[in-house]
């Protein structure tokens, strides 16, 4: 069923004022047609627009700044994959005699000559009396991806070594 308006004329308090009145389905009546009735509230749309502009802004800075975390991640991750690229290239560098197996732990030493390193598979306590090296730098290990992990980072001074053996040199 449709809904009904009538119209009437109100005499009483001015006579060219027409009053409406419902008399359709009271579930589909535009203002409440009983105490039990839904209220009905006027939505403000500017209040509805602001929230939503500051949810909206909330949400996108929320994502933005996991985003610069993530970022931050990846490029501390490119860092640290450029420190072990340029510490390999060195190590390579250094006097090898036999072929590393990848996954296996070594050992670098700076031999008696100034400049010259060497790679061992001997650690440092293992050593008898006839040491090839003048001091023991750091304990590596060969990667997957042929590049070397120094183990003990916290004793190994990447400044010292690299400048005994720049990387546009040839050992």
């Amino acid at each position: 069923m449709l809904s009904q308006k009538i119209m009437t004329e109100n005499s009483t308090t001015n006579p060219q004022h027409k009053t409406e009145y419902y008399t359709g389905e009271a579930k589909f009546s535009p203002i409440p047609m009983s105490v039990s009735s839904p209220v009905i509230k006027l939505i403000d749309k500017n209040k509805v627009r602001a929230n939503a502009v500051e949810a909206m802004h909330m949400q996108a800075h929320q994502q933005i700044g996991m985003l610069r975390k993530q970022a931050e991640l990846i490029m501390q991750q490119v860092k640290e994959i450029q420190e072990r690229l340029k510490i390999s290239e060195l190590i390579y560098k250094a006097d090898m005699r036999f072929k590393p197996v990848m996954g296996q732990i070594y050992h670098l030493y700076e031999k008696e000559e100034k400049g010259k390193f060497l790679v061992s598979m001997i650690a440092p306590n293992e050593w008898g009396r006839s040491k090839s090296f003048s001091r023991f730098l750091s304990t590596i290990r060969l990667l997957s991806d042929s590049t070397w992990d120094v183990l003990d980072k916290a004793s190994f001074n990447f400044e010292e070594f690299e400048e005994a053996i720049p990387l546009n040199q040839d050992v």
